[in-house]
């Protein structure tokens, strides 16, 4: 067996360490492992440039930032902060975990892209968050929004990837498939998707109690500014 193609995940490994541009160093990278593995010039160039036709959908992302940028600047944030202000009983529990839920039955259909960091967490998700903590703790300090920027990440990475299993279409299940092919195993998709089942409510069960417990642990932290009563003076007041 010929090692020498892993020169490429070096190349990877040092560039990103030393912070190169990433397009470079993947380039780079894949022009090593072709020497490496004996392709001449012309079979590497010929493979980049069917890789980037066949991949060329991916590249749809780059239209999702000008377009999240204009809904920005027009005042997209404030109005999803004033909006969920407006909305009484609504708390960062309830509106997280209600997320969580919808992100997974999107993801469960397919519909993988409908949410995600870019054009939902950071636009509509992030600010809708903070006015719901808002609401219970008054003005929230840098710490406090920071780690509910965190969760709110958090919260669409789990839904999305114990969502996305279940759906039968999905690049990891026929991955699972093609495994257990390979070994003399047929198993067919709709199968591994049902067994995902479990998986999938155990997160939305283990992901919405550490929720709640998030919760919980910002009102004990208390709103910002908050300071602890003074004692008393000598004549019995509190000091100005």
């Amino acid at each position: 067996m010929n090692y020498w193609p892993l020169l490429g995940v070096l190349v990877v490994v040092v560039g990103f360490v030393l912070r190169y541009n990433p397009v470079l160093v993947v380039v780079v990278a894949g022009l090593v492992s072709g020497f490496a593995a004996g392709m001449s010039l012309p079979q590497l160039l010929a493979l980049l440039g069917e890789s980037f036709v066949s991949n060329r959908a991916l590249l749809l992302f780059a239209l999702t930032l000008p377009t999240i940028g204009l809904l920005e600047r027009a005042g997209l944030r404030e109005h999803a902060h004033a909006w969920i202000t407006r909305m009484r009983g609504l708390t960062l529990a309830r509106l997280l975990v209600s997320y969580l839920g919808l992100r997974q039955l999107l993801s469960m259909v397919g519909l993988t892209h409908v949410g995600g960091h870019p054009q939902t967490v950071r636009p509509l998700l992030a600010p809708m968050s903070e006015a719901a903590a808002e609401k219970q703790l008054g003005p929230l300090r840098h710490d406090q929004r920071q780690r509910i920027h965190a969760l709110d990440a958090a919260t669409d990475n789990v839904g999305l990837f114990f969502g996305e299993d279940v759906f039968v279409a999905i690049g990891a299940v026929l991955l699972i498939q093609g495994f257990y092919a390979e070994h003399g195993i047929v198993l067919e998709p709709l199968q591994i998707a049902l067994w995902a089942l479990p998986t999938a409510v155990a997160a939305f069960v283990i992901h919405s109690v550490r929720i709640v417990l998030f919760q919980r642990g910002l009102l004990r932290d208390g709103p910002e500014g908050h300071e602890p009563p003074q004692a008393p003076t000598e004549s019995g007041h509190a000091p100005d």
